[in-house]
């Protein structure tokens, strides 16, 4: 019970962290966890997303190379994050329900 404990606690600061990321990149400036604003919502991206084996991968690309078409006409421009934190930002979108 105490390892579970423990797992819960570590999965849960690590959510949490990777929300303080998005806040510290500036990505909370046109995304919200569960409302539209200048971008979709995570939320909304993680459910487009469930269903692939590669969400991941796709949505670090998206985050570091910026995108446009795929969620209207407003584009995302390139994000200035390494690799890593890209990586981070987008399993923790893909764990947003």
């Amino acid at each position: 019970m105490k390892a579970l404990t423990l797992a819960l606690f570590v999965l849960a600061g690590f959510a949490f962290a990777n929300q303080q990321l998005a806040q510290q990149k500036g990505c909370m400036a046109c995304h919200a966890i569960d409302a539209k604003k200048v971008g979709p919502a995570y939320k909304e991206i993680a459910k487009k997303y469930a269903g692939r084996a590669d969400a991941v991968d796709y949505l670090s690309q998206k985050i570091k190379q910026g995108g446009r078409g795929v969620w209207g006409q407003v584009p995302m421009p390139p994000q200035n994050v390494s690799d890593q934190e890209a990586r981070q930002l987008a399993q923790w979108i893909m764990t947003i329900k």
